[in-house]
């Protein structure tokens, strides 16, 4: 019999040897998210009901569009990691390895999207 302290199990990481990754990367990016989405909400809040054009010189400014950038980039980070768990933990074979594959497709597309269009305005 193998004795083994705490720590000597937890670098194993579990049988498939990824499931503390997940779990940092969902906690980095949800601690992101607490300081971002209120700035975010506040952010682009002050440019509802304003023209259109007052709303396209608003994110013109360099501070509104980062705000937005970031918020985007790390929320479809997280939205990623916890989709892929969710998957991971619900489904088997090959129909995971699709789901994971269009998920990932998926979200990386619509930060693409999102970034274009940030871009789009801010310059």
């Amino acid at each position: 019999m193998r004795i083994l302290t705490d720590r000597k199990r937890a670098e194993g990481l579990g049988a498939a040897h990824r499931g503390t990754e997940h779990h940092w990367n969902m906690i980095v990016s949800s601690s992101a998210l607490i300081g971002l989405v209120p700035l975010f909400v506040f952010t682009v809040g002050a440019a509802i009901g304003r023209p259109y054009d007052e709303v396209i010189a608003y994110f013109q400014r360099p501070f509104p569009a980062i705000v937005a950038v970031l918020t985007l980039l790390v929320g479809f980070i997280h939205f990623r990691h916890g989709v892929q768990v969710l998957i991971e933990d619900y489904t088997g074979g090959l129909t995971r390895k699709v789901l994971i594959i269009c998920m990932i497709c998926l979200s990386y597309a619509a930060a693409a999207i999102g970034l274009f269009a940030i871009a789009r305005v801010a310059l």
